[in-house]
Protein backbone atom coordinates (compact mmCIF):
# COMPACT_ATOMS: atom_id res chain seq x y z
CA UNK A 1 0.00 0.00 0.00
CA UNK A 2 1.45 3.52 -0.72
CA UNK A 3 0.13 4.94 2.27
CA UNK A 4 0.30 4.00 5.65
CA UNK A 5 -3.16 5.80 7.24
CA UNK A 6 -6.26 4.48 8.89
CA UNK A 7 -7.64 3.01 6.06
CA UNK A 8 -4.78 0.67 5.28
CA UNK A 9 -4.59 -0.40 8.63
CA UNK A 10 -8.14 -1.33 8.97
CA UNK A 11 -7.53 -3.43 6.02
CA UNK A 12 -3.66 -5.06 7.48
CA UNK A 13 -6.07 -5.63 10.48
CA UNK A 14 -8.72 -7.50 8.38
CA UNK A 15 -6.00 -9.51 6.32
CA UNK A 16 -4.32 -10.51 9.90
CA UNK A 17 -7.92 -11.20 11.38
CA UNK A 18 -8.21 -14.02 8.39
CA UNK A 19 -5.18 -15.45 8.88
CA UNK A 20 -5.68 -16.80 12.13
CA UNK A 21 -6.94 -19.84 12.62
CA UNK A 22 -10.82 -20.80 13.70
CA UNK A 23 -10.20 -20.26 17.83
CA UNK A 24 -7.01 -18.57 17.63
CA UNK A 25 -6.25 -15.21 18.52
CA UNK A 26 -3.29 -12.84 17.74
CA UNK A 27 -1.87 -10.25 19.92
CA UNK A 28 -0.39 -7.32 17.59
CA UNK A 29 2.42 -5.23 19.13
CA UNK A 30 2.35 -1.68 18.02
CA UNK A 31 4.21 1.69 18.06
CA UNK A 32 1.67 4.57 18.53
CA UNK A 33 1.71 5.81 14.74
CA UNK A 34 -1.41 7.75 14.69
CA UNK A 35 -3.42 4.97 12.48
CA UNK A 36 -2.42 2.10 15.14
CA UNK A 37 -4.09 4.18 17.62
CA UNK A 38 -7.51 5.73 16.21
CA UNK A 39 -10.39 5.29 17.52
CA UNK A 40 -11.83 4.97 13.87
CA UNK A 41 -10.39 1.32 13.33
CA UNK A 42 -12.48 -1.73 14.06
CA UNK A 43 -10.61 -3.97 15.67
CA UNK A 44 -11.72 -7.64 14.94
CA UNK A 45 -12.26 -9.83 17.87
CA UNK A 46 -9.36 -12.24 17.27
CA UNK A 47 -6.56 -9.50 17.64
CA UNK A 48 -5.46 -7.97 20.92
CA UNK A 49 -3.40 -4.82 19.83
CA UNK A 50 -0.67 -3.99 22.88
CA UNK A 51 1.34 -1.01 22.49
CA UNK A 52 4.82 0.09 23.03
CA UNK A 53 5.94 2.99 24.78
CA UNK A 54 5.93 6.34 22.71
CA UNK A 55 9.80 7.21 21.64
CA UNK A 56 11.09 3.52 22.73
CA UNK A 57 12.29 1.83 19.24
CA UNK A 58 14.85 -0.18 20.81
CA UNK A 59 11.36 -2.19 22.30
CA UNK A 60 9.92 -2.53 18.20
CA UNK A 61 11.60 -5.36 16.48
CA UNK A 62 10.57 -3.66 13.14
CA UNK A 63 12.71 -0.39 13.71
CA UNK A 64 15.71 -2.70 13.86
CA UNK A 65 14.65 -4.43 10.45
CA UNK A 66 14.01 -1.40 8.62
CA UNK A 67 17.16 0.02 9.66
CA UNK A 68 19.30 -3.00 8.77
CA UNK A 69 16.72 -2.90 5.58
CA UNK A 70 18.27 0.78 5.02
CA UNK A 71 21.86 0.16 5.83
CA UNK A 72 22.34 -2.72 4.17
CA UNK A 73 20.31 -2.73 0.76
CA UNK A 74 18.54 0.48 0.73
CA UNK A 75 20.66 3.51 1.15
CA UNK A 76 22.78 6.01 -0.80
CA UNK A 77 20.29 5.56 -3.83
CA UNK A 78 17.94 7.29 -6.25
CA UNK A 79 15.07 5.89 -7.71
CA UNK A 80 13.27 6.94 -10.71
CA UNK A 81 9.54 5.98 -10.19
CA UNK A 82 7.80 4.63 -7.50
CA UNK A 83 7.83 1.09 -8.91
CA UNK A 84 11.04 1.43 -8.53
CA UNK A 85 10.94 2.04 -4.95
CA UNK A 86 8.57 -0.73 -4.62
CA UNK A 87 10.67 -3.47 -6.63
CA UNK A 88 13.86 -2.46 -4.27
CA UNK A 89 11.87 -2.79 -0.92
CA UNK A 90 10.74 -6.09 -2.08
CA UNK A 91 14.11 -7.58 -3.45
CA UNK A 92 15.57 -6.41 0.38
CA UNK A 93 12.93 -8.05 2.27
CA UNK A 94 13.01 -11.44 0.06
CA UNK A 95 17.08 -10.96 0.42
CA UNK A 96 16.42 -10.66 4.34
CA UNK A 97 13.90 -13.21 4.82
CA UNK A 98 16.12 -15.73 3.07
CA UNK A 99 18.74 -14.94 6.00
CA UNK A 100 16.69 -16.25 8.99
CA UNK A 101 19.88 -16.08 11.58
CA UNK A 102 20.30 -12.18 10.55
CA UNK A 103 16.48 -11.70 11.37
CA UNK A 104 16.35 -13.86 14.83
CA UNK A 105 20.00 -11.40 15.24
CA UNK A 106 18.54 -8.57 14.41
CA UNK A 107 15.54 -8.86 16.84
CA UNK A 108 17.11 -10.23 19.71
CA UNK A 109 18.02 -8.43 22.66
CA UNK A 110 20.07 -9.98 25.56
CA UNK A 111 18.30 -8.44 28.03
CA UNK A 112 14.94 -9.88 26.91
CA UNK A 113 16.05 -13.77 27.03
CA UNK A 114 17.07 -13.57 30.90
CA UNK A 115 17.24 -16.92 32.09
CA UNK A 116 17.02 -18.87 28.52
CA UNK A 117 19.86 -20.78 26.87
Amino acid sequence: MPFADTEAMQQHLCEISSMVRRGGHAVLLLDRAGWHTTGSLCWPKNITPILLLSRSPELNPVEQVWQYLRANFLSNRVFETYDDIIDAACEAWNSLIAMPDTVTSIGTRAWAVIGQS
